[in-house]
């Protein structure tokens, strides 16, 4: 789910996309660190076009981290896929958040965590494109 919803919602839309507009990946900072050597060399594999990411939805390898790590890496796909139209694409860490998911101890409110998500919605013509960010700062 965190990797085939996002690629056929985006590939599926990527037409009907405005010029100019902006794609936010929802990611984790789970992300870093979590493609080991396999996983990497089978992310840089990818295109949008083929199955690749629908053969890696299938075969989950990593869980949650991996799926995180794919999602950067579509991100940065996109975002070359859709440069010539002046559309943005970015994978969007909202950090650890105090949500049921995040737990009652997560150091981020709702708010913090959607500010940094609402940040990739309104990059200016000037901003990043294909990137990995928390609160508008690059994550490796």
């Amino acid at each position: 789910m965190n990797v085939r919803g996002p690629w056929l919602l985006t590939r599926g839309l990527a037409p009907l996309l405005e010029n100019g507009a902006r794609v936010v990946m929802v990611t984790s900072g789970l992300a870093q660190g979590a493609a080991d050597a396999a996983l990497q060399k089978r992310l840089a594999a990818i295109d949008v076009e083929g199955n690749g990411f629908g053969k890696l939805a299938d075969d989950a390898p990593g869980g949650y981290g991996a799926s995180k790590a794919a999602l950067n890496r579509m991100a940065e796909l996109f975002a070359k896929e859709l440069a010539p139209r002046g559309i943005k694409v970015n994978a969007i860490s909202p950090g650890w958040v105090r949500t049921e998911m995040g737990g009652s101890g997560a150091p981020r409110s709702i708010d913090q965590g959607a500010e940094s998500v609402l940040w990739g919605a309104r990059l200016g013509a000037n901003g990043p494109s294909g990137g990995f960010f928390e609160d508008g700062h690059p994550l490796q």
